[in-house]
């Protein structure tokens, strides 16, 4: 398998129904654009729709709750076929989903799920998000080798399900190894601008030379802190190691210029495997797993990071 293939292939798939997708009206409920990962979805979601006939109703919630419940309220009114929907946050969403299950329209939730009765939606297409915490924690685990290590930890969005699970499973990572400590922890809400301040505020409180490692949620938040990092007068990657989560293009660019160590590749094609299990549950009632999980990968200097970003620029990132 390329890395093509790679990048756009989900762990499930349902084969689609012919002829049927044409037919179909879908309500996409966007988060918002705060990452170049977020941009890749949109786009790939928008192109995996187009490729199979379906009419995508798109709301963009620019990061507030409010908006995507308002969305998905007028989708139901309009009466679509089914509902995509990538939660801000994990709590809150009962009411408008039984909104959506007494109007007969599905709801498959991507990249991130719900704390909501699992009756209330068809599937969740998800990577396993605390693993992926615990392979960056496992990464800094190996790369340290023993030696004391004080983390610096940039968070996602306060109350996601990312944010809360990529911290757990980082944290299990690090039972049990004392020369490991996280001294500083708190959200950039998952964004370049953000990443960069509270990295800045990190420096100036542990200074530089006491911060061994940066443990970011997602790739732009860590490339913020690059910058925070650069401008201290410091070399990201050699005097302060980078990991973090998502594995886009500016991420592979960081680790073949020596300013980061490694990510976590996070596909962004979750609308392939959404959309196979919607069409196959509309067509005939097929019902899929109530989890579809997608590839998780770990990158680092020992891969060709130049091409995988050349391809992933190519793929719309």
């Amino acid at each position: 398998m390329n890395i093509k293939t790679t990048l756009l292939a989900g762990a499930v798939a349902f084969a689609p129904v012919a002829g049927f997708a044409a037919d179909l009206t879908i309500g996409f409920s966007q988060i918002g654009s705060e990452s170049g990962w977020r941009a890749a979805e949109t786009t790939v979601t928008k192109q995996q729709a187009e490729e199979r006939g379906i009419d995508l109703k798109f709301a963009d919630a620019q990061q507030k709750q409010e908006n995507q419940i308002k969305a998905i309220r007028s989708f139901i009114a309009q009466g679509v076929d089914g509902i995509l929907i990538a939660p801000v946050v994990a709590t809150g969403w009962d009411e408008v989903l039984e909104e959506a299950k007494d109007a007969d329209i599905p709801v498959v939730l991507m990249d991130r799920t719900v704390d909501a009765p699992d009756d209330l939606y068809l599937t969740a297409v998800t990577s396993d998000l605390v693993h992926e915490g615990n392979v960056a924690g496992q990464w800094l685990v190996d790369e340290v080798a023993g030696a004391d290590c004080r983390v610096v930890e940039l968070q996602g969005t306060t109350g996601s399900s990312p944010a809360i699970d990529r911290k757990t499973g980082f944290e299990q990572a690090l039972e049990g190894h004392d020369n490991l400590e996280i001294v500083r922890s708190q959200t950039g809400d998952f964004t370049r601008s953000q990443g960069k301040v509270v990295m800045e505020s990190f420096l100036k409180a542990e200074g530089g030379e006491n911060i061994c490692a940066l443990y970011a949620h997602n790739d732009d938040m860590a490339v913020g802190a690059i910058q925070a990092i650069k401008e201290a007068g410091l070399k990201p990657g050699e005097d302060i190691k980078i990991v973090s989560i998502d594995a886009v293009p500016d991420a592979h660019l960081a680790i073949a210029n020596g300013e980061m160590n490694a990510t976590i590749e996070l596909t962004p094609n979750m609308a392939g495997p959404a959309l196979d299990a919607m069409e196959a549950y509309l067509a005939d009632g097929t019902m899929p797993p109530k989890w579809i999980q997608t590839e998780s990968k770990l990158y680092t200097a020992e891969d060709d990071n130049k091409a995988v970003y050349e391809m992933k620029k190519d793929l719309g990132y």
